[in-house]
């Protein structure tokens, strides 16, 4: 089942493909758990984890990226599997650096690229020549979170399952279609049950931001300096709640709206992702609304009658709103969505579908990476909500109203992403006020189809007064640093390397 609602995408030169928006707490409200010391580092950490030394090598290929360069070390962290009981049984996580290039360092800046499910250390070398500036005083470090990647990520199903069950409609029209729907999410659950064991109740966004706190302690950093995207940054606002005495400087790109429910983050992206093709459509030369409906007319078709493509595979309706979703997060991708639409509306699906693909991480010999599954894992057990396929039928027209091409998909999505989920939901919208930390630099792009600008303004104003800090740029795709703007670059940078806060509201054209 091809994923819409929360799947978002590091949109950089790098074309880094990571994943959606949800977070949360592995104690309900974020606040209980394990008890903390003022500063919020555990008080009952064993020393064989808190002064456990890194035994940093030469990195070796993952499953989705090649070996990077010398100048990138790799080591495995020990982390509580479960942070109520840090004297337990432990996991490994799989970290990866480069050290700082000049000799002024200021320390670690962590990374998390989004998701969940995003892997740190297949997207960090990639990403390093978009922060070359930062590199100089930082050493530049990410991870893979737990049940993700090298951090005993998890795998739901096999290649087979995955294909299989993209010819299923996420939008169903009658009750076989519905019960199809329904029955895959089901056995979805089942298999990561299966896969995951233990570690499925352990893998929430809380979870992972106590072990963001053990690794500044590893890495002997006395602050948290932090650079998180989509997903990322409702990571980095559950950190500052947790730790707020330990914030240093903190950036949150792509921004999660935090006070946005399951329902409200599936509206959120439904305005987004519509208000990104009205933009492409606009630059086109056709209107918006004229345009819209013409390519809800072919998903119409495509829902009926899938189309032939090169490879043998058909361009069934759900694969091509993958399709069309992926180029949106880049401006720089528009020709290439006019070629793909231009060709599926004269019958042939081939270029859709390789977009798709591409989206789903689906490689030429029809293997498929993980990202979705560690997404779900994680996303499910944060998200509290369960909306039935009945209270889903019931917002649908509301649903495709805000869009007419991405609106039914989004909506479905609310219903089947968790539906039967073998373990309870931890909450309705994440814990990320942090009275007392330091300046928090939020930066919100106004044509973010992903995590629209909007949640922007609502992450800093739950970070609260005095500490969220709004940069807003007028620009397209998903996430403002490193897409063109001087402005956005300059203005981040003078911020992680020199400390110097932007006025509240600034705004980059």
């Amino acid at each position: 089942m091809a994923r819409v609602a929360r799947w978002t995408v590091l949109g950089t030169a790098a074309a880094l493909l990571v994943a959606g928006c949800s977070g949360g707490s592995s104690s309900d409200d974020g606040k209980k758990g394990t008890e903390s010391t003022a500063a919020g580092s555990p008080s009952n950490l064993p020393a064989s984890l808190a002064s456990q030394k890194l035994d940093w090598g030469r990195c070796r290929a993952t499953a989705d990226a090649p070996a990077p360069g010398s100048d990138w070390q790799c080591a495995t962290l020990k982390a509580p599997l479960d942070w109520s009981d840090p004297g337990g049984k432990t996991i490994r996580l799989a970290l990866i650096r480069s050290k700082a290039r000049g000799d002024d360092r200021i320390g670690s800046l962590l990374f998390n690229f989004g998701g969940p499910g995003g892997s740190g250390v297949s997207g960090m070398p990639a990403y390093a020549s978009t922060v070359s500036a930062l590199h100089e005083r930082y050493d530049l470090v990410s991870w893979d979170p737990r049940g993700v990647g090298g951090s005993q990520g998890v795998r739901c199903r096999s290649d087979k399952e995955i294909q299989a069950a993209e010819v299923l409609d996420a939008t169903p029209d009658t009750p076989a279609e519905e019960t199809a729907y329904l029955k895959d999410a089901t056995d979805f659950g089942k298999g990561c049950r299966q896969a995951a064991g233990k570690l499925m109740e352990h893998v929430s966004t809380t979870d992972t931001a106590r072990d963001m706190d053990l690794m500044r302690q590893v890495l002997g950093d006395a602050k948290t300096h932090y650079f998180g995207i989509s997903y990322g940054t409702e990571l980095g606002g559950v950190y500052a709640h947790l730790f707020p005495k330990n914030v240093g400087r903190l950036v949150l790109d792509a921004v999660v709206d935090p006070s946005a429910d399951t329902v409200g983050h599936a509206e959120n992206q439904a305005r987004g992702f519509q208000r990104a093709l009205d933009d492409y459509l606009k630059s086109t030369g056709q209107d918006p609304k004229k345009g819209s409906q013409e390519i809800a007319d072919l998903l119409k078709r495509l829902d009926a009658e899938p189309l032939p493509t090169g490879s043998g595979r058909k361009l069934t309706q759900t694969l091509a709103v993958t399709g069309i979703v992926l180029p949106l997060y880049s401006k720089d991708s528009w020709p290439t969505l006019t070629s793909a639409l231009e060709a599926a509306q004269e019958g042939d699906g081939s270029e859709l579908l390789a977009l798709a693909d591409g989206y789903n991480e689906r490689d030429a010999s029809g293997h498929y990476g993980t990202t979705t599954h560690s997404q779900r894992v994680i996303s499910c057990l944060d998200d509290k909500e369960r909306p039935t396929p009945e209270e889903t039928k019931r917002r649908l027209p509301a649903f495709e109203k805000i869009s007419p091409v991405f609106g039914a998909f989004l909506g479905w999505d609310t219903a089947g992403w968790c539906h039967d989920w073998p373990v309870a939901g931890q909450h309705e919208t994440p814990e990320v006020s942090a009275p007392g930390a330091a300046p928090v630099l939020v930066v919100g792009n106004t044509g973010d189809p992903a995590t629209p600008y909007e949640g922007a303004r609502r992450m800093a104003d739950e970070l609260g007064k005095g500490v969220g800090v709004v940069l807003t740029w007028k620009g397209e795709g998903h996430g403002a640093y490193g897409s063109g703007s001087d402005c956005v670059d300059s203005t981040v940078n003078a911020y992680l390397l020199e400390g110097t806060v932007p006025d509240d509201g600034k705004v980059c054209s």
